[in-house]
């Protein structure tokens, strides 16, 4: 399948147009290879998951997080220079949907709606994009059936996150009705959860000063795995889609694990 058909896939999924402005969702590495029979899935462009892409077969990889926020120049012999240079000795094509992807409301970055069973759901901060019909934003709103504990919470996010690395900010209430949540790190919506009447703020990578300020209770789950989750589900929606391409997901790494690692 020829690669711009695949991008083009890909975008109805994750609209550039929908990408912040910050951001550097689309194409990060462009090769001559026009053909794709075999596209590879990951969260981060990591040399150590390109090297398994490579492995496979994939000619093509989607990321989540871009290779770079900032063009860079190779002037220096570090991670960034070591995938840039990967990627164009193996003449594999890297393209990202970061934010692009965050924004698509009947998109994997939805997944957490189903498994916790949210009703009347809306996104926290919502964006228009250009041509594509639906509801785009960041961050999802949802509220339970009837009203949980947290250890009830706990209990049904359990399979997803490693409760062990979370990090509970505030005082939690007794009761939760109304979750918010946004995969990745979202520490900047907490004050639009808030005015939504969200008893709970769930992401990651909240700051010392974020987590002061946060007017009401989060649990931070770390950056990876909703994120992680989210690029496995996008790789079952291309497989479906990309009837001729084998479409594999390749397996991330959290950087930030629990303590007793150490004593392994």
């Amino acid at each position: 399948m020829n690669f711009k058909d695949i991008i083009k896939e890909i975008e109805t999924i994750a609209p550039l147009s929908g990408a912040a402005k910050w951001d550097n969702s689309g194409v990060q590495v462009a090769t001559t290879v026009e053909d794709i029979d075999c596209l590879a899935v990951c969260l981060d462009p990591t040399i150590n998951s390109l090297k398994k892409a490579s492995a496979c077969g994939a000619k093509m990889v989607l990321s989540h997080h871009p290779v770079t926020l900032e063009p860079r120049f190779l002037n220096s012999l570090d991670r960034y220079q070591e995938v840039i240079s990967f990627l164009l000795k193996n003449n594999i094509f890297l393209y990202a949907a970061h934010t692009s992807l965050d924004v698509n409301f009947n998109g994997p970055a939805s997944w957490l709606v189903e498994e916790l069973g949210l009703q009347d759901c809306d996104v926290i901060e919502e964006v228009f994009v250009d041509g594509i019909p639906g509801k785009y934003g960041f961050g999802r709103i949802g509220s339970f059936f009837k009203e949980i504990t947290c250890v009830d919470l706990l209990n049904n996010l359990k399979p997803w996150i490693n409760v062990a690395t979370a990090r509970a900010i505030g005082v939690f209430p007794k009761k939760i009705k109304k979750v918010a949540f946004c995969p990745g790190s979202g520490g900047v919506y907490s004050e639009e959860a808030f005015k939504k009447h969200a008893d709970i703020f769930i992401t990651g990578d909240i700051k010392y000063h974020s987590a002061l300020d946060s007017p009401l209770p989060v649990l931070d789950v770390g950056h990876f795995c909703l994120e992680e989750e989210m690029m496995r589900r996008m790789a079952r929606v291309l497989e479906k889609k990309l009837l001729d391409v084998k479409v594999m997901f390749i397996d991330g790494y959290d950087p930030i694990q629990e303590l007793n690692v150490i004593k392994n």
